[in-house]
C-alpha cells in the first residue's frame, strides 16, 4: 500500500538521475505530502528515449466515463497485475518508474488510532516505485450510443505493490515495489522481457522508519513535519 509520498529532488536532478528528457509542465517541489489525484513525476520509455513527465496519480481505465466513475486506483497489486482487466495491457506495454524520497504508512496504534510513519532508504538515496500508466479520455457526451465529443487525453498512473517483507510487516502488510537502478531498464521494457521477475518484496533492512506529525493526514501541508 502507498497512499502518500514525498519527493524533494529538483526536477533537473530527477531527470539526470533517470537519464530522462524532462517535460515543461513538471510539478515543482519539494513536496513532502504528495496526495492521490495530483500530478506526480513519472519516467517512461519508448522510441529509444526516456521521458520525465507529469501524470495524474490515480489510474483511469479506458472505460471510465469520468474520473469518478469507479474506484480510485492509486495502487495495483503485483500478484494480479497481469490478470486484472484494468491493468493487464498497461502491465505488458506501459510500465513506468515513479520517483520518491520516501513514503508514509498509517499502522494502527493503541485505542485504534492510526499514526503516520515515514519510510526512507537508510542511505537516503531516492526511491523508484514500479508503476504502470494509461492515457485516458473523458467522454464529453453521447448521442445514440455514439460519442459526440472527447476532451484531450490525460496521462494517469498507479504504483505497483507487493506483499511486505519481514522488516516492513510491523508497519503494513503491503509495500510499494521499489526497484534498484540496475532493474530500471528491465521494468521499462528497454532490456526485453522478464519484468515479472522483479515483482517481489525487496531485500530486508534497506529502509528506516520514524513517526511524523499528524499534519500529514491532511492534504494541505507539503513542508517537512
Amino acid at each position: 500500500m502507498c497512499g502518500r509520498f514525498a519527493l524533494t529532488l529538483p526536477n533537473d536532478a530527477i531527470a539526470q538521475l533517470f537519464a530522462a528528457q524532462p517535460a515543461n509542465d513538471l510539478p515543482q517541489g519539494p513536496n513532502y505530502n504528495i496526495c492521490p489525484t495530483t500530478p506526480v513525476h513519472v519516467v517512461s520509455a519508448g522510441e529509444g528515449i526516456r521521458r520525465l513527465q507529469a501524470m495524474r496519480w490515480g489510474f483511469l481505465p479506458h472505460w471510465y466515463k469520468t474520473e469518478t466513475a469507479g474506484p480510485l486506483l492509486i495502487n495495483a497489486r503485483a500478484e494480479t497485475l497481469a490478470e486484472k482487466p484494468a491493468f493487464a495491457e498497461a502491465c505488458r506495454k506501459r510500465r513506468c518508474l515513479i520517483p520518491a524520497s520516501g513514503f508514509y504508512e498509517w499502522p494502527r496504534a493503541s485505542r485504534g488510532r492510526r499514526l503516520p510513519w515515514y519510510i526512507r532508504r537508510c542511505d537516503d538515496a531516492p526511491l523508484a516505485f514500479a508503476g504502470i500508466w494509461q492515457d485516458w479520455r473523458q467522454h464529453s457526451g453521447q448521442n445514440g450510443g455514439q460519442d459526440c465529443g472527447q476532451h484531450d487525453s490525460q496521462a494517469t498512473c498507479a504504483i505497483v505493490t507487493t506483499a511486505a517483507n519481514q522488516s516492513f510487516l510491523p508497519i503494513h502488510h503491503r509495500m510499494p515495489l521499489m526497484l534498484e537502478p540496475q532493474d530500471w531498464s528491465l521494468w521499462l521494457g528497454e532490456s526485453g522481457k522478464g519484468a515479472a521477475s522483479l515483482m517481489q518484496p525487496g531485500p530486508e533492512g534497506l529502509h528506516l522508519m520514524h513517526r511524523v506529525a499528524m499534519d500529514v493526514n491532511s492534504s494541505g501541508p507539503a513542508d517537512p513535519r
